[in-house]
């Protein structure tokens, strides 16, 4: 997949991850996924301060085709939600590695984004 950022690191449920300077992590879903939904009307996410465990449910995405769990890839506690979304849930179809971003979580373990996939590992499993 050449459309996949080699910077982020990925779940198989087709969550990203993205390290940020602060030592936060923003977390999206993938282009993949995305497309697979179709599109989107409408995102729940948490709220800031809220906590989530490695593999929890931390959202919904819903689309015309389907609604759609979405996993914490790493466990944490929000500290940004992105309330664009709200308006204009369509920006994760049209920007999902940039604008469509969904929350930002500072992580329990820093390093527990290693744990989880490079871009290629992610794409040999689409």
């Amino acid at each position: 997949m050449s459309d996949l950022p080699e910077n982020l690191r990925y779940t198989k449920e087709h969550e990203w991850a993205r390290s940020e300077e602060n030592g936060s992590l923003t977390i999206g879903i993938t282009h993949h996924a995305q497309e697979s939904l179709g599109d989107i009307t409408f995102v729940e996410l948490p709220e800031v301060g809220s906590r989530f465990t490695e593999g929890e449910v931390f959202g919904v995405v819903e689309s015309v085709k389907a609604a759609s769990d979405l996993f914490a890839p790493v466990a944490g506690e929000v500290v940004a939600v992105n309330e664009a979304l709200d308006l204009t849930p369509e920006m994760v179809n049209e920007t999902p590695y940039a604008e469509g971003w969904m929350i930002k979580v500072k992580p329990d373990d820093p390093e527990a984004i290693n744990s989880l996939l490079l871009a290629t590992e992610y794409s040999a499993g689409l």
